[in-house]
C-alpha cells in the first residue's frame, strides 16, 4: 500500500461528495494518477460501505449514491463549523419535526469537533440566540432535500404549487436556489411553461419528483439570489394593504419586527417611522399592529379598521373594561 494511499482516498471521497456525476478521466486528472488507480480506489471506497456506481458514457464515470445505511461524511473545516451552527438555530421551528434530532446530531458532533474548529463555534454559538417562530407554517425537511438535491444537480423539477388563493397548479421548472428569509422558505426557479423566473413558498409545495433531465444553468435576475428573493417578496401583491405611521424610532420599531421585510420601516425624522403592513389576511395585519408597542396612526381600508374595532371590543371585554 502506498503512503499516499489513505489521503488520496480521502480526496476522492471529497470529489465524490461535491458533484453528482464525474467522469473517470476527469477524476484521474485531478488526483494525478492512472485511470486503473482510481478503479481501485473506488473498490477501496465501496469496501468501506461508500455506494459509489459506475455510470455509461464515452470514458465511463462515477457518482456516490444513497445506500442502505449512511457512511460517514467527509467535512472540511468550514463546513464542519457550518453544519454545527446549522443544527443550534434549527429549533426555530421552521422545519417540521427537526429540533429534537437537531439537538441530537449537534451533541454528536461536538464531541468530534476538534479543539480549533471548538473554539470558533463556541465563538459564533456565543452570539447566536435561537428564536423559536410561532404561527409561521412549518416545511416538511423531505422536501427541503429533493428540492436541494434538484438545485445542486441542476435537475429539472415538478411540483404541485398552491397560489395564495388556494389554487394548486403543476409546475415543471429550472430550480436554482433554495433561500430563507425572514422565518419562510423560498424556491427561485425559471419557469420555461411561463417563460419567466417565478419565486415559490417551499410550504405551497406538494409532491415535488425530479425528473431525470438536466437544463443548462441561465443567468441568474441578480447577483445575490438571497438579496433578489427578499426584495421580490416585500413587493409582492397583497389583497389588504395598510402603513402604519409610528411615533417611536426606526431602530426601535425594527428591533420588535425582526422579520419584517426590506423597505418595509422607513425613518420618517428620528422620532417617528412609517411601517408598510401587506398580507391576504386582516388578522395578520392586526396582530403585526398589535406588536409594534407603540402609538400609531394608520392609513389602511375601511374592512381593516372594522377588524381592528373588533379585535379591540374583545380585548377590552376580557379586561373587563367594555
Amino acid at each position: 500500500m502506498s503512503k499516499d494511499m489513505p489521503g488520496r482516498l480521502l480526496r476522492l471521497l471529497s470529489l465524490l461528495q461535491s458533484r453528482r456525476e464525474w467522469p473517470g478521466p476527469e477524476l484521474a486528472d485531478r488526483l494525478g494518477v492512472s485511470a486503473r488507480t482510481v478503479r481501485r480506489d473506488v473498490d477501496r471506497l465501496r469496501g468501506l460501505g461508500y455506494p459509489v456506481e459506475g455510470t455509461t458514457g464515452t470514458a465511463g464515470g462515477y457518482r456516490l449514491v444513497s445506500g442502505r445505511d449512511l457512511p460517514p461524511l467527509l467535512l472540511d473545516d468550514d463546513e464542519a463549523v457550518a453544519i454545527a451552527v446549522g443544527l443550534l438555530t434549527a429549533a426555530d421551528g421552521t422545519v417540521a419535526g427537526i429540533a429534537e434530532s437537531s439537538v441530537r446530531a449537534l451533541a454528536k458532533l461536538e464531541r468530534v469537533l476538534p479543539a480549533r474548529l471548538r473554539r470558533r463555534f463556541d465563538a459564533v454559538a456565543g452570539a447566536v440566540t435561537p428564536v423559536a417562530r410561532g404561527g409561521l407554517p412549518r416545511v416538511d425537511p423531505e422536501v427541503l432535500a429533493v428540492l436541494a438535491t434538484a438545485c445542486r444537480d441542476r435537475e429539472m423539477l415538478a411540483f404541485g404549487h398552491c397560489s395564495r388563493s388556494g389554487t394548486v397548479t403543476s409546475r415543471r421548472v429550472e430550480p436554482y436556489d433554495l433561500v430563507s428569509t425572514h422565518g419562510l422558505w423560498y424556491l427561485l426557479a425559471y419557469d420555461p411553461g411561463r417563460e419567466d423566473w417565478r419565486i415559490f413558498r417551499v410550504d405551497r409545495i406538494t409532491d415535488p419528483r425530479p425528473t431525470g433531465w438536466r437544463f443548462t444553468p441561465r443567468e441568474l435576475p441578480a447577483s445575490d439570489a438571497a438579496a433578489h428573493v427578499s426584495r421580490s417578496v416585500a413587493a409582492a401583491p397583497y389583497r389588504h394593504n395598510a402603513v402604519a405611521t409610528v411615533r417611536e424610532p426606526a431602530e426601535a420599531v425594527r428591533a420588535r419586527l425582526p422579520n419584517t421585510m426590506p423597505g418595509r420601516i422607513e425613518p420618517v425624522d428620528e422620532h417617528t417611522c412609517t411601517v408598510r403592513l401587506g398580507s391576504d389576511s386582516l388578522d395578520a395585519i392586526a396582530a403585526e399592529l398589535a406588536a409594534l408597542g407603540a402609538d400609531f396612526t394608520l392609513d389602511g381600508p375601511p374592512e381593516l379598521l372594522d377588524r381592528l374595532r373588533a379585535v379591540a371590543g374583545r380585548l377590552l371585554r376580557a379586561a373587563g373594561d367594555g
